[in-house]
C-alpha cells in the first residue's frame, strides 16, 4: 500500500489550548484596565464613605464582593446608615438596577458555558463591563469575558479596602464624597455629547430630565428613566416601521475581531484560517 499525499492534521495539543486560554485572559485584562482606572479611585470614595457613614470598614469590601454594583453600593450606605426599612432598600435598588435587564439583550453571556460562571458573570454585569463589551462587540471568548469582569470586580473591591484604609488616616471628613458617582456619569454623559452620533440620545436623555422635572420633581431619577424608557421604545417602534432616525447604528457582529498587538492591529485567528481555506 503506498501512503497518501494528504499527511492527517494532528489534534491541537493540550499546551496550545492553554496558551489560547492565557492568550485569551491577559486580552480580558487588557480592555479591562481603562475602565477600571476609573473605577478605582471610585472604589476609594465608596470605602471612605463607608467609615464616614459610622459604618465598620469591613462593611466596604462586603458590600463590594456581593453587591458589585456602584450606584446602588453608595446609595445602600446612606440607606444603611439611616436605618432605611428592608421593603424601602429592596425597591430602591430594583429600580437603581433595573437598566442592567437591558444590559442582558446585548451583553455576550452566551459564551459562557459554565453553569458557576454564568451566574457570576450576570452579578457582574456593571455599567463598565457592558461599556467594554459594546465597544467591541466581536471576538468574545468565556476565559476573555470572565477575566475582563473579575478584573473590574478587584479594582472596585481593592478600592474601596484602599479607601477604608485613607479614611482611618485622615484627620477629619471628607465633603461632596456622595457626589462622587453623579460626576462619573456627568462625565460620561459629556464624553458621549462630544461624539457627534451619540448627540441625539444625549439630547433626548435631557430631555426626559426637563420632563421628569416638571411633572415629578421628587422622584426625579425614576420618572426621567421611564421618560427616557418610553423615548427609546417609541424610536424603536418607529425604525422597525422603517423610520430613517439620527441614532447610531449598531456595530456589525458578523466579522472575526482584529486584536491590537505590539506593533499595532493584527488580524485574529479566526481570519487568518479562514483566509488560509480560501488560498490552500
Amino acid at each position: 500500500m503506498h501512503a497518501t499525499s494528504d499527511a492527517v492534521a494532528p489534534p491541537p495539543s493540550a499546551a496550545s489550548g492553554a496558551g489560547d486560554r492565557r492568550s485569551e485572559v491577559l486580552l480580558g485584562i487588557r480592555l479591562s484596565g481603562p475602565a477600571g482606572l476609573g473605577l478605582f479611585p471610585l472604589g476609594v470614595a465608596f470605602g471612605m464613605l463607608v467609615v464616614q457613614a459610622g459604618l465598620p470598614g469591613w462593611a466596604a469590601p462586603l458590600l463590594s464582593v456581593v453587591v458589585f454594583a456602584g450606584s446602588v453600593e453608595l446609595l445602600l450606605v446612606g440607606l444603611i446608615a439611616a436605618a432605611t426599612p428592608l421593603a424601602a432598600v429592596a425597591v430602591t435598588v430594583l429600580l437603581v438596577n433595573f437598566r442592567h435587564v437591558f444590559y442582558a439583550f446585548g451583553f455576550p453571556l452566551h459564551v459562557v458555558r459554565s453553569r458557576a460562571a454564568r451566574i457570576y458573570s450576570m452579578g457582574a454585569l456593571i455599567d463598565e463591563a457592558y461599556a467594554i463589551a459594546a465597544a467591541h462587540p466581536r471576538g468574545w471568548t468565556a476565559p476573555r469575558l470572565l477575566a475582563m469582569q473579575v478584573s473590574l470586580h478587584l479594582y472596585w473591591v481593592l478600592g474601596g479596602v484602599a479607601g477604608v484604609g485613607v479614611a482611618g488616616l485622615l484627620p477629619a471628613p471628607v465633603e461632596g464624597l456622595e457626589f462622587a458617582l453623579t460626576a462619573l456619569f456627568t462625565v460620561l454623559a459629556l464624553d458621549a455629547a462630544r461624539t457627534r452620533r451619540h448627540l441625539p440620545l444625549v439630547l433626548a436623555a435631557a430631555a426626559a430630565v426637563g420632563v421628569a422635572l416638571l411633572v415629578a420633581p421628587g422622584g426625579l431619577l425614576v420618572t426621567s428613566f421611564l421618560v427616557f424608557v418610553g423615548v427609546l421604545v417609541v424610536a424603536h417602534a418607529a425604525a422597525a416601521r422603517g423610520a430613517r432616525l439620527p441614532l447610531p447604528e449598531p456595530d456589525p457582529a458578523t466579522d472575526p475581531a482584529p486584536v491590537l498587538g505590539a506593533a499595532g492591529p493584527v488580524e485574529s485567528r479566526s481570519q487568518d484560517a479562514d483566509r488560509g481555506r480560501r488560498t490552500g
